[in-house]
């Protein structure tokens, strides 16, 4: 196990030494009585207790591809192309708001089924993971009195289904969505329009690292902050506070405009005025606050069956 640690991208073969010890190692994966989620709740348990320690951590949710293509593996499925074979895996990554790695908390993995002649998926629909998701963080929230949890996921997210169960749940954890779809605002408009109607509050600049190929630069953003309700369909309605931004860097033009969604707690919407306002830090305009309470039969690392592609994953969310 120390070897794998400390090289965890080598092959079995290449990790261990010799011949007996690659034959252990595989009879030892490949042990039916041993469960992978035996093997990881010690890190799941360490992790938690790192939580515990901490005033903010943030959950980060997204979805990775595990692609065996060419090996002889059973029960592979798809992936985001059918000719590709593997697996996917679904994390929490805990990080505290000053990018520290707190460890991994949750995972779902699963293989996808084959189309069928209609051209569907069987199973369950692949969306489920997100409000299950929540579900697990909110359990955790019980458990940690003296630690605010935020659930923060990418577009994938952007789910009624996932805001009227935190509404249900009296949103035990906080969460922080990135939006995708420009929902309807009862009696106002549309929710981008809604938001972005008035005078920004203020404007906020920050360095942007460097990746990808693309060099470090400056970024400005103008920021909105506004509580609203979405239609949830029956004459009821989820209140949010929004969060939009409107960005230009110092070597080009106006970028893309971001909406975050956040949850119940007034401090939510706070902090984004504090932010653009420059009462305080612009880091603390993604912190919430949060009241915790159990669960009724929450569940860790539940596998899943899938049905819907998936779309490209969106570090931004989590780097925000």
């Amino acid at each position: 196990m120390e070897r794998f640690a400390a090289d965890p991208t080598a092959s079995i073969p290449e990790a261990c030494d010799g011949w007996g010890e690659t034959i252990a190692a595989y009879r030892f994966l490949g042990n039916e009585s041993v469960d992978w989620r035996d093997i990881m709740a010690p890190h799941w348990q360490q992790t938690r207790l790192r939580m515990q320690s901490e005033p903010v951590v943030l959950c980060l949710q997204d979805t990775t591809e595990l692609n065996f293509n060419g090996q002889e593996i059973d029960g592979l499925g798809p992936l985001s192309y059918d000719s590709q074979r593997g697996m996917y895996l679904y994390p929490t990554y805990a990080v505290t708001p000053a990018r520290t790695a707190l460890g991994v908390v949750d995972a779902w993995m699963w293989a996808r089924e084959k189309r069928n002649k209609e051209g569907q998926r069987e199973g369950p629909k692949e969306s489920t993971r997100w409000v299950e998701g929540y579900d697990r963080i909110a359990e955790m929230a019980q458990e940690m009195q003296g630690t605010r949890l935020v659930y923060v996921a990418d577009r994938e997210a952007d789910l009624m289904p996932l805001m009227q169960r935190a509404k249900h749940l009296d949103h035990p954890a906080d969460w922080l969505v990135r939006a995708a779809h420009n929902r309807c605002v009862p009696d106002q408009g549309k929710l981008f329009d809604v938001v972005t109607s008035e005078a920004p509050m203020g404007e906020i600049s920050f360095t942007m690292a460097s990746r990808h190929g693309v060099k470090e630069r400056l970024v400005r953003q103008q920021l909105w902050a506004r509580r609203v309700e979405l239609a949830a369909g029956k004459g009821s309605a989820v209140t949010v506070s929004c969060i939009s931004d409107a960005s230009g860097t110092s070597q080009s033009g106006p970028g893309r405009r971001t909406l975050l969604r956040l949850g119940r707690n007034e401090g939510c919407l706070r902090a984004g005025q504090e932010a653009a306002t420059g009462q305080t830090k612009p880091e603390r305009s993604a912190q919430a606050h949060c009241t915790a309470r159990r669960l009724p039969g929450a569940q860790r690392g539940r596998r899943t069956r899938c049905e819907s592609d998936l779309e490209g994953a969106d570090q931004d969310t989590a780097r925000r």
